[in-house]
């Protein structure tokens, strides 16, 4: 069973099992799912046909089951009187069994086949049913040329041609989100079944638009199948949102200690500071620099500050060490990194740190860099870890480039979640968070407007402040990823997505923690009459 508001996230193989126990396990033929699929397809092109004119309808198969669900697709239409044309990609002769019957069918109640090689629409609906979720090598030849000729048509017509495609977008792969060597790029796709991996990660979620779920009877469950990626809902982050009792006070929410701050880095620790209070944390202390401490008072009116041992340069000394620890003692959770800068002796602080703080730690920014010549460091520690790197941060920790990080950012994350035994809250477009259990979140918030500096000191405050709270690591991190993502899209949706500042984002916060409580008592079964199409439920949207 799914979880309300919690989506499981499967790969290719993952989805090849459940279908495998569906029908070899439940008894539920290939023939069935591929009917049923069909119908909830068509049903999603009957909504999307303009009322009028250019009701055309262009479907592209391939010879798989991907291209049978296809030929159903174009049965249905034909029978309710749309005016479709199949393309098909194979000999007959070479289709897969249950598209091969789906073609007889298809043939025997009239449907037109056109050649393969017949202009692009210019208007109308295309339905891509060339590739499924097996796909694993890169496409070439003459199919690499439909779909360049797919997207061209797409961009040429500016609206007026949809291209919807049938499980995930042909080309794309479902385990990272990186085009096989070419993806069709859809306005929408809808998943059968469970949504694919890959349509969650960029550039896939790009490549996919509005991403909808069909259920159609595959089981959700089967022996093998573990489910470690999920995808939160609204509904879902709402009811992971730490309590807020009406006895509540200040200490009921936890104390978070920030190890913040070097010359010319003040706000660094300031936007920490600021996303940790806006997270509901009840209390915020900032250990800085001495010579810093006069600085960060007047900045930060919310949170208190405790100056320690700092360098002739006003960066932490590590003649602090002691000073930390016993402060880090007193309270729930410490964050370090933010703005402390690459000294010598603030590295070897962080590093000494990192080591002996025996709360939970959530580490960013500079002390990341500090720890990635000896990251598996972390391993010993006994308190939960929460590390928030950006790309570079993390290929610096496992030794690789930035460009591999991205190639696969889920086997990066959870590459280094496994070497630290920390949880790892890959930044980025779609950032991602692995626990080295290997549960995995992709986060679905977010964009171009958290590209700008100290957004990423106010998400190390909101993880802490999460966990201040009491929510497990995992979740926090996933919880501060989605509500600080779903605070600047809000700003994006107001403002556009560039010139907003870290500080905004801090404190549109509140606001989006506010939304997302009011909306838990909406059902999921809302999405259906949201999205129009029977079975289907939209992964997310305000």
């Amino acid at each position: 069973m799914i979880d309300a508001g919690i989506w499981p996230l499967v790969d290719s193989e993952e989805m090849r099992a459940l279908d495998q126990h569906t029908i070899e396990v439940l008894g539920v033929s290939g023939g069935v799912l591929m009917e049923a699929a069909g119908r909830v397809v068509a049903e999603a092109v009957l909504r999307a046909l303009p009322p009028t004119a250019s009701r055309t309808v262009v479907i592209i198969c391939g010879s798989g089951n991907n291209g049978g669900d296809g030929l159903v697709v174009a049965r249905h239409l034909h029978v309710a009187g749309v005016d479709v044309r199949v393309r098909l990609l194979a000999d007959p002769e070479r289709l897969s069994a249950d598209a091969g019957v789906n073609w007889e069918r298809a043939r025997r109640s009239g449907v037109p086949f056109e050649d393969v090689g017949a202009p692009m629409p210019e208007r109308g609906v295309l339905v891509d049913a060339i590739f499924g979720t097996g796909l694993s090598r890169d496409v070439e030849g003459a199919t690499a040329e439909t779909i360049e000729h797919v997207n061209a048509a797409r961009d040429a017509a500016r609206g007026d041609l949809i291209v919807i495609a049938v499980d995930i977008p042909s080309g794309l792969s479902a385990d990272t989100g990186q085009p096989l060597g070419i993806s069709i790029c859809a306005d929408q796709t809808l998943c059968i079944g469970l949504p694919k991996l890959g349509v969650t990660l960029e550039p896939g979620r790009s490549l996919a638009g509005r991403v909808l779920v069909a259920r159609i009877g595959i089981a959700d469950e089967a022996p093998g199948v573990r489910h470690g990626a999920e995808l939160w809902t609204p509904e879902g982050v709402a009811r992971k949102l730490p309590l807020r009792p009406v006895d509540g006070h200040k200490g009921t929410f936890g104390h978070v200690l920030l190890l913040a701050g070097s010359e010319g880095k003040t706000g660094a620790a300031a936007l920490a500071a600021r996303g940790a209070a806006r997270g509901g944390t009840g209390l915020v202390t900032i250990a800085c620099p001495a010579g810093l401490n006069d600085i960060l008072e007047l900045k930060c009116t919310e949170a208190m500050t405790a100056a320690v041992a700092d360098t002739p340069e006003r960066a932490l000394a590590v003649a602090a060490e002691d000073a930390v620890l016993g402060l880090a003692a007193e309270r729930d959770v410490v964050g370090i990194g933010p703005g402390v800068g690459r000294s010598h002796e603030t590295v070897s602080l962080m590093r000494a740190l990192a080591k002996r703080i025996e709360r939970p730690l959530v580490i960013d920014a500079d002390a990341l860099f500090a720890i990635s010549q000896e990251p598996q460091v972390l391993a010993g520690r006994e308190a939960p870890t929460v590390l928030t790197p950006h790309p570079g941060e993390a290929a610096l920790l496992l030794g690789c480039q930035p460009a591999e990080v991205n190639r696969d950012r889920v086997a990066a994350a959870r590459s280094l979640a496994d070497t630290t035994g920390a949880v790892v809250l890959l930044k980025g477009a779609a950032s991602v968070v692995a626990s080295p259990d290997g549960r995995l979140i992709v986060n679905p918030t977010g964009g171009p407007a958290l590209a700008a500096g100290g957004t990423g000191d106010v998400l190390l405050g909101l993880v802490a402040a999460y966990m201040a709270q009491g929510v497990p690591p995992l979740e926090a991190a996933g919880l501060a990823a989605w509500v600080h993502g779903d605070a600047a899209d809000r700003l994006s949706a107001a403002d556009g997505q560039a010139g907003i500042f870290a500080t905004e984002i801090a404190d549109a916060i509140p606001a989006a923690v506010a939304a997302l409580r009011r909306s838990l008592g909406a059902s999921q079964t809302s999405g259906i009459a949201e999205s129009g199409v029977g079975f289907a439920v939209p992964l997310r949207g305000h």
